[in-house]
């Protein structure tokens, strides 16, 4: 049986992430998508890895809850990259699916951590 690895699968859809905005046409408006969208996804990694390292239940849950901020916010961008240009959303459409798994399962680790010990 193979073990859960959120981080794991937080890393792996960061990767893809940045890996699927190289197909975007460059107009001036993707571009500033773009920029927003690699910072959002490429913070989700950050605090992922920051959430692994605290010494406190409340630094825990502080992290956990800007992965699943960001996690929403990287989920708009792709979205709204999506609707300008409606070629890409076969590609999108399982990052825009995965991104709604991981907030969910945030979502989830944070009210699971809330909880008095």
């Amino acid at each position: 049986m193979k073990v859960f690895d959120i981080h794991e699968r937080i890393f792996k859809f960061v990767v893809n992430a940045l890996r699927q905005v190289k197909y975007v046409p460059q107009t001036e408006e993707n571009k500033v998508i773009i920029n927003q969208l690699i910072r959002s996804v490429t913070s989700v990694g950050a605090n992922d890895q920051e959430a692994d390292g605290v010494s406190s239940k409340k630094d825990f849950i502080h992290c956990c809850t800007i992965v699943r901020k960001e996690l929403k916010e990287t989920k708009y961008w792709f979205s709204l990259l999506s609707e300008l240009n409606p070629s890409l959303l076969l590609r999108f459409k399982p990052l825009i699916s995965e991104s709604d798994e991981l907030i969910k399962i945030e979502s989830s680790i944070i009210s699971k951590a809330a909880l008095p010990s």
